[in-house]
C-alpha cells in the first residue's frame, strides 16, 4: 500500500473521474483499489474532499465530483495526457513505459508550461496507447467500432485500437507478444479455457482472457 500523504488531492480525483468515465460505480473501495491505499487512507481523504467543496458522498457511499472536483480532475488528467505525448511523441520514449512516469510528472507541470504543451500537441489527440484524455466507457469504444480482444471472432484480422494504460506489468507483456497500439493480430482459434490463439509481429502465442480484455481492437 502507498503511503496516503503521496496519494494527492488530484490523484483521488482523477480516480473518481476515470471511474465513472469507464462507467463503474465509484465507492471508497474503488479508489482504494484504483490508487492502491488503505481503506482508512480513503475515508479520511474523502472527508477532506467533500469539506473543501470537490465531491459528494451520497447516502448509498457513492462518491461524485462537483463541478469544482470535475475540473481539478480533468486538468489533471489533460497534464496527464500531454505528458504522456510529449514523452513518446518528441522524446521517443517507448509507449508501454510513458503511464507510469507521465504519473510522476503530472502534478509538476506549470499552467505554463501546460499551455506550451497544448499549443504543441494539441488537446484532442490519442495518448500512445490509443486513448483520448478521459477513459471511454465499453458502450462509447462500441459505438466507435471497436470491441475487446476477447469478444472478437475467430479466424479473422485486426489492428489494436488502445489498451489498458494502468497496469505497468499488463503493457510489457502485451509489448513482448507483440500486441501495441495500431498493431496488427489475427484471432486462429478461441479455445475452451477462454485463452486466445492469436499470431502477431512476434509470432504465435496463447492470450488469456483477463489479457484480452484489456485490448480493444477493430478489423483490419
Amino acid at each position: 500500500m502507498k503511503d496516503s500523504i503521496t496519494v494527492s488531492k488530484e490523484d483521488y480525483l482523477k480516480a473518481i473521474l476515470e471511474s465513472e468515465s469507464e462507467g463503474q460505480h465509484v465507492i471508497s473501495a474503488t479508489l482504494a483499489h484504483w490508487l492502491s491505499v488503505s481503506p482508512p487512507a480513503v475515508t479520511m481523504a474523502l472527508k477532506r474532499l467533500r469539506r473543501d467543496g470537490y465531491v459528494i458522498v451520497r447516502t448509498d457511499g457513492t462518491v461524485h465530483l462537483s463541478a469544482k472536483g470535475r475540473e481539478t480532475a480533468y486538468r489533471t488528467a489533460l497534464r496527464h495526457h500531454l505528458i504522456e505525448r510529449m514523452l513518446a511523441e518528441i522524446f521517443g520514449m517507448a509507449w508501454y513505459e510513458v503511464h507510469d512516469e507521465a504519473e510522476r510528472l503530472e502534478h509538476a507541470v506549470s499552467p505554463a508550461f501546460e499551455a506550451k504543451l497544448i499549443e504543441k500537441l494539441g488537446e484532442k489527440g490519442v495518448c500512445p496507447h490509443g486513448n483520448a484524455v478521459l477513459p471511454e466507457s465499453p458502450a462509447q469504444r462500441q459505438k466507435r467500432g471497436t470491441i475487446q480482444l476477447s469478444e472478437a471472432p475467430e479466424g479473422a484480422d485486426y489492428i489494436v485500437s488502445s489498451l489498458y494504460e494502468r497496469d505497468p506489468k499488463l503493457l510489457l507483456f502485451l509489448h513482448k507478444m507483440g500486441i501495441g497500439p495500431q498493431s496488427p493480430v489475427r484471432i486462429i482459434s478461441k479455445n475452451y479455457d477462454q485463452t486466445l490463439s492469436v499470431v502477431t509481429s512476434a509470432g504465435a502465442s496463447t492470450l488469456g482472457k483477463p489479457a484480452a480484455d484489456r485490448v480493444w481492437v477493430k478489423r483490419s
